[in-house]
């Protein structure tokens, strides 16, 4: 029963997902993170709490993934480091939707990308995701105001960016 709701939720909401996994780790297999996100959903559905929606919930999830993910590249890129096996060649390579964007989105996904990740957190999920202030709240665990701030500044910090990626070309 419960796994039959996960499977609705999925096709429900794995391409929003998809897309948030995408902007939030950039290269590599999205797909393998996707299904990470509900495999965990059917794991924890007994500790999902009705209380909150589940697209937030799931959002929560999806974001944990791509900590995870994120924390397991960086300890690959340290490990080739230590051992000097691929050095050089370790760069992380520009996921295939990137080649479909213009060079004004790929400026976007650059300047977002070079956020601080609390910064880089709030725009994909406020100005990307269209959440609103209370969703994004309970996907990032935070109150309702330390959201308005931090994307009111997240905005100035990413349009200062893009200005000077724009700038360096």
């Amino acid at each position: 029963m419960d796994s039959d709701k996960v499977t609705e939720w999925f096709y429900q909401y794995s391409k929003d997902i998809y897309h948030f996994l995408v902007y939030y780790v950039g290269s590599g297999d999205i797909e393998d993170l996707v299904q990470e996100v509900f495999i965990r959903a059917i794991k924890g559905i007994e500790t999902y709490e009705s209380k909150s929606s589940v697209k937030t919930w799931l959002f929560s999830i999806a974001r944990h993934v791509g900590i995870d993910e994120i924390r397991k590249r960086k300890r690959t890129r340290i490990k080739n480091l230590i051992s000097f096996t691929g050095y050089g060649t370790n760069e992380e390579t520009i996921p295939d939707i990137m080649l479909e964007m213009n060079e004004n989105n790929r400026n976007l996904y650059h300047a977002i990308n070079s956020l601080k990740s609390n910064y880089r957190d709030v725009i994909i999920l406020r100005a990307i995701k269209e959440m609103t202030v209370s969703e994004t709240a309970v996907i990032l665990n935070w109150n309702e105001n330390k959201v308005r701030i931090t994307y009111h500044r997240a905005l100035k910090a990413l349009k200062d960016m893009k200005e000077e990626i724009q700038y360096e070309r």
